[in-house]
């Protein structure tokens, strides 16, 4: 073990490759896949469904290529909140931080709200509120030990989902072929209006829901302050996480295409019932007992999983914002372990305190709170795509030769341009009918609510520093973590 990790006071290094990996595949691997995947192929039919999420992986994968280069040359637990600040403007980093942090800290109060639902499957009349808190004291004890207590909690929770797919896929591909029952062949791609139901703007409509399941994958960013030699972490991660996510999703949508026609009405799903889920009713076709409760456990572990990412990730960015003078300096303190106490203790209790909101009257309070953390996720891409053009430009500005970068994303600048666009495309498409007037203003509001917020934060810090947008000649191309 190096010094740095033996360092008290400050962050350690204790996060290795497969936590890394794992980290980015729990993000990515959960409700999205296991319950929504089949209201996307309701809505697309099954060629349209693999098509809209064929193309937000192309975009995240050059999001991951630019996050990789910046992650690997500057490995900072602020991430991409500390590159705005370095390569766009100090104001674009303060409201890029701000913006992921509220993200994070509602979905842990999103998550608690969902396991209580869950457990509500096998225990019907115990109060919602004590598996909620049950469930906070876990994710709070995972994240206060160490990070690489994190890092193997978040292994094994992934782990789980990641071998349910697998399994899945296997089972699936079995009943394709008939060796599993009778095969359905191709006619689930040819029946009604398939593989394309209703052409463009079915495609479109999935799109944003891809969009949603795919958010996660850049916490590889901020774990990587916290990584095991992040010049060769860091790299392996990028390439590995990306191409397994995208084979479970594109498989697993190939799977239910086949074997569930999109006229079936129990895909759409509307309640989110897990007996409906697409997966459950493969693995029910399949002779698997008791199918629902198996899933519902999955879920479980998906919705633990991504409480505990978000409140690690949601703590090691505002322990950057305090480290970059952006937030209080307490939150920028740690434990002898390496632990940012302060800044966890900040987010479990915005998390609790989130949740409380959502048994307040008829929740319409927390309902605005998540839709307000909607549009985080997307913000953050753009973020990521525009910081590293700013970096690469500074980098060359300043003399230097990209082949000397640790790692080089590929495609550039075609790859960030590219993601950005269609994330734009993404964060407008939100609210479609409301656009096009035929839903009223409460609607247009609820769904668009985190953009004026993340303006807000920009234009507020901006009026107030009087902070000027950092020249290429100027930028700060340190190579530094938060564990030197």
């Amino acid at each position: 073990m190096t010094s740095e990790q033996n360092d008290p006071g400050r962050l350690q290094r204790g996060l290795r490759a497969r936590h890394l990996n794992m980290i980015a595949i729990g993000g990515a691997i959960g409700t999205g896949l296991f319950v929504a995947s089949g209201a996307t192929i309701s809505q697309a039919g099954p060629g349209g469904a693999l098509l809209a999420y064929a193309l937000i992986g192309a975009m995240v994968y050059f999001l991951m290529q630019s996050l990789g280069e910046m992650a690997t040359y500057s490995p900072v637990v602020g991430s991409f909140g500390e590159y705005g600040t370095r390569y766009v403007s100090p104001s674009f980093g303060f409201a890029m931080g701000w913006n992921y942090w509220f993200n994070w800290a509602i979905t842990v109060a999103a998550e608690l709200v969902a396991a209580a639902l869950v457990m509500a499957y096998w225990f019907p009349n115990t109060p919602s509120i004590v598996w909620s808190a049950l469930f906070l004291a876990i994710l709070f004890i995972i994240n206060a030990i160490s990070a690489r207590t994190f890092g193997e909690g978040e292994f094994w929770f992934a782990s789980i989902k990641v071998v349910t797919v697998l399994v899945f896929l296997v089972l699936g591909t079995l009943m394709i072929v008939g060796i599993m029952g009778q095969s359905p062949g191709t006619s689930n791609w040819t029946t009604g209006e398939a593989p394309f139901v209703n052409g463009g703007w079915g495609i479109l409509s999935v799109f944003m829901v891809a969009g949603f399941s795919f958010q996660g994958t850049e916490m590889v960013g901020i774990a990587a302050g916290e990584a095991e030699d992040p010049d060769r972490t860091i790299p392996r991660a990028i390439r590995a996480v990306f191409w397994r996510i995208l084979i479970f999703y594109i498989a697993a949508i190939a799977v239910i295409g086949f074997l569930i026609p999109y006229t079936d009405p129990s895909l759409l799903n509307p309640d989110g019932d897990i007996a409906l889920s697409p997966f459950t009713l493969v693995f029910d076709r399949a002779g698997v007992a008791a199918a629902a409760a198996v899933m519902n456990a999955v879920i479980l572990t998906s919705v633990l999983s991504a409480g505990t990412s978000g409140l690690y990730a949601s703590t090691r960015m505002l322990y950057g914002l305090a480290k970059s003078g952006q937030a209080p300096r307490v939150f920028g303190t740690t434990t002898r372990r390496g632990i940012p106490m302060a800044a966890l203790l900040a987010t479990t209790f915005v998390g609790a305190a989130s949740f409380l909101t959502s048994l307040i009257g008829d929740g319409g309070a927390y309902t605005w709170l998540v839709n307000a953390s909607g549009l985080a996720g997307f913000i953050t891409w753009v973020g990521i795509a525009w910081s590293h053009f700013k970096f690469r430009r500074a980098y060359v500005a300043q003399g230097n030769d990209p082949a000397d970068l640790p790692f080089r994303a590929s495609f550039f600048p075609i790859g960030p341009m590219l993601a950005l666009f269609m994330t734009l495309v993404v964060i407008i498409g939100q609210n479609t009918e409301a656009l096009l007037g035929q839903t009223n203003f409460t609607a247009l509001a609820s769904s668009y609510i985190g953009l004026p917020l993340f303006l807000a934060l920009w234009l507020g810090h901006k009026l107030i520093t009087r902070a000027p947008a950092v020249k290429a000649l100027e930028a700060d191309l340190t190579r530094r973590s938060d564990a030197d």
